[in-house]
């Protein structure tokens, strides 16, 4: 059965009321441990990849087979979805791959990761729609700069820099995106806000300004995650190193989509206390499977948060 596109996926938690979480999987284990929650919770799920960002050499091949696992839960209402292309050439590898979803983030310039001027961002974009609508593919682009790390950025920080709800209007006129990830005050990365007022940022009349402006466009929160406590000590614990932080508080962000972090501490903290806990064991399986089970768990938990438990829509 086909996969959904993200407009038909988004457009049936619009008119459900509930949000739908994106994560992002970097091998062929995290996407099982996701589907497998959306599988439980009945849930619509976004799978999503970023482009050079897994834990196999060849990417042809990983994507290749990223869309055979999702292919494989007929049962669960699935998109599969590019996150952060940065360029034209790597949204079309992903629709050739079989991605029902690209996302080109032309709101950076690819060379020196400067903010892009809006001429340019609306020009990237575009092209990239006229390509995936003539696919049957849905676009997402970005607007404004959201601020801290992405993956693959060590070291490269962003303030945030907000959306403007008139610009926002425009972009979406001239580019026809189907979805818009908009600075609104959600942050990238494992670390977000060190203080805890900054888990209240989310600037709520902006959203709704914006949304006002753009009744029939989706709107994407990147950066949305909560930061689980439990799973950050847990690595700490075990020798990590990740630093305490807040993240967006979940009654914020319960109209969000974009969701990805704390899934990713949540198996790592897995998975270090596994092999910490079993030192003299050298069967991979046995962490694997401990690291699957921590992820598995909080992406079911936050699809409940969201209201997507209970809402999958079998696919045409």
């Amino acid at each position: 059965m086909p996969l959904q596109t993200l407009a038909t996926t988004l457009a049936g938690a619009e008119r459900g009321g509930y949000a739908v979480g994106a994560f992002n999987v970097s091998d062929l284990n995290q996407a099982i441990a996701v589907l497998d929650a959306a599988r439980a919770e009945s849930s619509p799920v976004i799978v999503q990849a970023i482009a050079g960002t897994s834990a196999y050499g060849d990417e042809s091949w990983w994507w290749h087979m990223l869309r055979t696992v999702v292919d494989s839960y007929p049962d669960v209402t699935a998109t599969l979805h590019l996150d952060h292309g940065r360029t034209l050439e790597d949204c079309v590898r992903a629709m050739d791959h079989g991605f029902t979803s690209v996302m080109i983030d032309a709101s950076r310039s690819t060379d020196d990761d400067e903010p892009n001027d809006f001429e340019s961002n609306v020009a990237i974009t575009k092209s990239v729609v006229d390509i995936a609508h003539s696919r049957g593919v849905s676009v997402e682009g970005e607007l404004g700069t959201i601020g801290g790390a992405e993956a693959g950025m060590t070291g490269v920080v962003e303030e945030i820099v907000y959306a403007d709800p008139s610009q926002a209007e425009e972009f979406v006129v001239l580019t026809g995106v189907d979805a818009l990830a908009v600075a609104v005050g959600t942050s990238h990365g494992s670390v977000k806000f060190t203080d805890e007022s900054g888990a209240q940022r989310l600037r709520i009349s902006l959203i709704a300004e914006i949304k006002k402006r753009l009744p029939y466009t989706a709107l994407v929160l990147h950066g949305s995650s909560s930061i689980p406590i439990h799973a950050v000590d847990a690595i700490n614990e075990q020798g990590g190193s990740v630093t305490p932080s807040y993240g967006i508080d979940t009654a914020q962000k319960r109209a969000g989509i974009d969701h990805g972090t704390d899934s990713h501490l949540a198996w790592t903290g897995a998975l270090r206390t596994e092999l910490s806990e079993r030192p003299s064991e050298v069967e991979p399986s046995s962490a694997i499977a401990a690291a699957m089970g921590g992820m598995t768990g909080i992406v079911r938990e936050r699809m409940r948060e969201f209201g997507s438990a209970g809402q999958t829509q079998p696919r045409p």
